[in-house]
């Protein structure tokens, strides 16, 4: 069992971790930046080092810092959150060198997923529908046009080696294909050192849904059911819930088997995220695999009867797959709200002084922040300070409970963007289940 558990993250998730640690007694070890040293993650931990600068290279990317402080504090195993070096092959490689236990898949299945291209044939090979495409290998003109016909316009072009939204542009039709390859490829060379490029059919205004999956690495995965991310900024989720809504059963079913089948092909081990795009026709399609516990994780937890953290932890301990625990009554639906310290019309970071942070206390209502009134949020970490989820005995119910929490709430000192997510919230189309991808910028 775990005794001692170095946190390598920051903010909402490493508070989240820490209240885990609480209730099965291990001792959490926090690792902070300059910046970071009163913030709510290092006050709530048993124990605390600064590893470095406020600049996220400086400190939480820095292996070398993080991997030293685990071993200065005796920790049996780290746990890397989400985001920063979580998925992150290398980093641990290393955590497993060090002979501490990486709360997290293993590296090859960081590694292969991580790579887009791989990913997707190691999925057609698992029969898990993919987006018609195809990569690009310095084709010609001719044959980049007769490509993009055989998938069919409009179609997407991306940097094969990109992400976060860099190096994307959607073609709809010949006569902008060679132009608008040329301006990807310039991009992608620019940002990710690689020209490759990939081409791929664009669905239009699809859903964005997922399955949690659980792996015990021989190839024996548990589905934790659906959540919805389509509403979402920037590329960015910004409400999330659990199930999705508004499917048949058939489609929910196809996607938690394709979900089943991806995690097994690669021999997947601990907690893992399947993400697939849904077309208005109800088509699935492989978007990616996130190799790692997710930000909108609590409506799964509020609709499964589970704590994830948990979970990953005795599974890492040695626990069987089968006997990972149920904990509290599930919810019939959960939806949640990502709070961001940025201006709700242009959505620009707001750092400052938190004067005012004050939310109600609602049954069925939960709070994962990562910050309190007198706190400072920086601008040089990314802008969201916590999350509010409403669970209940419908989905209605849910978003209803969800409205209240955010009109009671009371902040000041940063810009939040409550108000945006709360037009969202009561938006007839949200209400309906009416959602895409395209959501925000359909309604702006």
């Amino acid at each position: 069992m775990i005794k001692k558990l170095l946190i390598a993250n920051r903010g909402e998730i490493a508070c989240r971790i820490i209240r885990t640690c609480r209730s099965m007694d291990i001792t959490s070890i926090a690792v902070y930046s300059e910046a970071d040293s009163r913030a709510q993650h290092v006050l709530m931990a048993d124990e605390s080092v600064e590893i470095g600068g406020a600049r996220v290279k400086e400190s939480y990317l820095n292996m070398d810092a993080v991997l030293q402080a685990a071993k200065d504090f005796g920790a049996d195993a780290v746990h890397p959150g989400y985001g920063l070096l979580s998925e992150n092959a290398e980093f641990a490689e290393r955590v497993a060198a060090e002979g501490m236990l990486f709360i997290g898949p293993e590296p090859e299945s960081i590694a292969k997923m991580g790579d887009k291209i791989q990913a997707r044939k190691l999925m057609e090979a698992a029969s898990v529908p993919v987006v018609p495409g195809k990569v690009l290998d310095g084709e010609s003109e001719k044959e980049l046009v007769l490509a993009a016909r055989s998938i069919g316009f409009p179609v997407m072009l991306k940097a094969a080696a990109g992400g976060g939204g860099i190096g994307m542009q959607r073609v709809d039709d010949e006569t902008q294909l060679v132009k608008a390859a040329a301006s990807v490829r310039k991009k992608a060379e620019t940002f990710f050192g690689s020209g490759d490029l990939f081409l791929e059919k664009y669905i239009i205004d699809p859903r964005h849904v997922e399955a949690q999956v659980f792996g015990d690495g021989n190839g024996n995965v548990r589905v934790l059911g659906t959540r919805d991310c389509s509403v979402q900024r920037r590329h960015q989720k910004v409400i999330e819930e659990a199930p999705a809504p508004a499917l048949a059963e058939e489609t929910i079913k196809a996607l938690e088997e394709s979900a089943r089948r991806a995690a097994a092909s690669i021999q997947y081990r601990n907690a893992g995220t399947v993400e697939f795009i849904v077309s208005a026709e109800e088509e699935v399609f492989f978007l990616e695999m996130n190799t790692r516990l997710q930000v909108e994780h609590p409506v799964t937890e509020e609709t499964t009867g589970t704590d994830l953290v948990e979970w990953q932890l005795l599974l890492a301990s040695g626990t069987s797959l089968d006997d990972l625990p149920i904990r509290f009554n599930a919810a019939e639906a959960s939806v949640e709200a990502r709070i961001y310290a940025e201006d709700p019309k242009t959505f620009f970071p707001s750092p400052g002084t938190i004067t005012a942070w004050k939310f109600p206390d609602i049954e069925g209502i939960r709070y994962d922040m990562g910050f309190v009134e007198g706190d400072t949020v920086s601008p040089f970490y990314d802008p969201m300070v916590g999350k509010v989820i409403a669970r209940g005995e419908s989905r209605q119910k849910a978003v209803e409970l969800l409205i209240a929490a955010l009109e009671q709430a009371e902040t000041a000192g940063i810009k939040t963007n409550i108000p945006m997510l709360i037009d969202v919230l009561r938006d007839p189309r949200f209400q309906r289940a009416e959602i895409n991808t395209h959501f925000l910028m359909q309604t702006n």
